[in-house]
């Protein structure tokens, strides 16, 4: 049976020293720095190979560690996503039968983001990853229309990934208990599952979906909490003057990826409000990285072979395009 993970990390030391150089460095890159994150984030050959190997992991969809390139002045962003997505092609050009790639996109440069998403797909990238904000803009501002609509357009899915919380929701919301659990309760304990909810949830109120039917999205973590709250969440669908539901886009619009939460009751609930065919599998690689028989004794909860090829490769193949 092929594996394909869709959301395998990496990053480059020239992006790494340009973040921690920014007056005010994002505090979550300090998880690229625990244990061996670093060295593995870093590392686009024989050691992730090898690793995946003994995940029993076919191909690896590479895609670029949070914060990715949005805190950066617009010139520094598109210099270094440019220069991220020749490497990380150059890594699947090396390894043709192991690895994909996601693009990073210059999204502080708005006016800049189609040529490099159009870029990016004609040296092969499969998709892009972004994040729901880049300063104070959200991914539903009027900006970027113009880059979701060639999203759509190229059939270039966007996976939309955590990022830390804004300084104003931080100060109301994740702070007082010390520097490291504040950081914890913004990032992996709770914010940024939050936060990339509430970009998903704008972008369907906003309309996105009514005007670019095609647009197809990525969330990790069995949806950032948005598919347990889909009751409440379509009530929004009338006043916000939708065409269809909240959950009518999630199932036609958005496909789900594990993140590396290999957890039975979270497969079943994602079942109940979405279908097998939304369903993707992911290590979020470095920082997950399940064992061979994590990950069996995960696919063995599906109840029929069709539905765990479909989530072990099927559907991430049908998504962004590859041959099996």
């Amino acid at each position: 049976m092929t594996l394909i993970a869709i959301e395998e990390h990496w990053v480059t030391p020239d992006l790494t020293t340009a973040l921690k150089a920014l007056p005010r460095p994002d505090e979550s890159l300090a998880f690229n720095e625990m244990g061996d994150h670093r060295q593995r984030l870093e590392d686009l050959g024989g050691d992730r190979i090898a690793t995946m190997d003994a995940q029993g992991i076919d191909i690896s969809i590479l895609a670029l560690t949070p914060p990715g390139t949005h805190p950066l002045s617009p010139g520094q962003a598109r210099d270094l996503s440019r220069a991220a997505n020749d490497t990380a092609i150059a890594a699947v050009d090396k390894n043709p039968t192991r690895f994909r790639a996601l693009s990073t996109l210059p999204m502080s440069s708005p006016e800049h983001i189609v040529d490099e998403l159009v870029r990016a797909k004609s040296l092969g990238h499969v998709g892009t990853m972004v994040y729901g904000r880049a300063g104070d803009r959200f991914l539903d501002d009027p900006a970027y229309d113009e880059f979701l609509a060639a999203a759509a357009e190229l059939g270039q899915p966007v996976f939309i990934h955590p990022q830390l919380p804004s300084d104003a929701v931080r100060d109301a919301s994740y702070r007082g208990f010390g520097e490291l659990t504040d950081l914890a309760l913004a990032t992996f304990g709770w914010g940024w599952h939050l936060d990339t909810a509430t970009a998903a949830l704008r972008l369907i109120l906003r309309g996105t979906f009514d005007r670019h039917p095609a647009l197809q999205i990525v969330l990790g973590h069995w949806g950032e909490m948005l598919l347990f709250w889909l009751d409440r969440a379509d009530s929004l669908s009338r006043v916000a003057d939708l065409q269809r539901s909240v959950s009518h886009y999630i199932r036609t619009n958005f496909h789900i990826t594990a993140s590396g939460m290999l957890n039975p009751a979270l497969l079943q609930h994602a079942l109940a409000v979405t279908t097998i065919d939304r369903l993707i599998f992911s290590t979020d690689y470095p920082f997950q990285h399940p064992t061979q028989d994590e990950i069996n004794s995960f696919l063995a909860h599906f109840a029929s072979d069709e539905d765990r090829h479909k989530f072990s490769s099927v559907n991430a193949a049908a998504l962004y395009g590859l041959e099996l």
